[in-house]
């Protein structure tokens, strides 16, 4: 028998995920995956009231730090491109919050031409990090209370 939950518990009308009582549903995960670290890094969004995806951005070299990072900005950015400020954000990686807060991605990947690309997005959310104020608030997924994040990507080895 499987330990994956298949559906919300009767408690919650709110969400068609299994979550936690103290995770909000009107809120948006995110989550990068990046095998190898660095190689090919992918992020994407869920919602979790719906379950939908939000967004999928990916495969492009980098590393999962730097993908935790852009898939909050995009998060934020598209959240305020179409006026949403009643949702908060879920995301698991400490490093990432961290640094949307301060408004840099302090990587030490290796810069060169395979990972142009990715420093290309890190400066544009940095830009945009600079000249938007996002109230959106950032809520720190807690992995070993709640289990994966409903955004993860299923790839982790066992």
């Amino acid at each position: 028998m499987s330990n994956e939950p298949v559906s919300p518990p009767d408690y919650r009308h709110d969400t068609v995920l299994p979550l936690p009582p103290e995770v909000r549903a009107d809120a948006w995960a995110v989550d990068a995956a990046c095998p190898g670290n660095p190689g090919p890094m992918e992020y994407q969004c869920i919602d979790l009231a719906t379950g939908a995806r939000v967004f999928h951005f990916g495969p492009i070299r980098g590393t999962n730090n730097i993908g935790e990072f852009l898939a909050i900005v995009h998060a934020l950015a598209l959240m305020d491109q179409q006026g949403i400020h009643d949702k908060a954000i879920y995301s698991d990686s400490y490093n990432a919050i961290l640094w949307v807060r301060n408004k840099h991605c302090k990587t030490k990947l290796l810069r060169d031409d395979s990972t142009a690309k990715a420093y290309e997005l890190v400066a544009r959310a940095e830009r945009w990090l600079t000249t938007h104020h996002a109230t959106v608030p950032i809520i720190k997924w807690e992995t070993k209370k709640w289990g994966e994040i409903p955004a993860d990507f299923g790839n982790k080895k066992k």
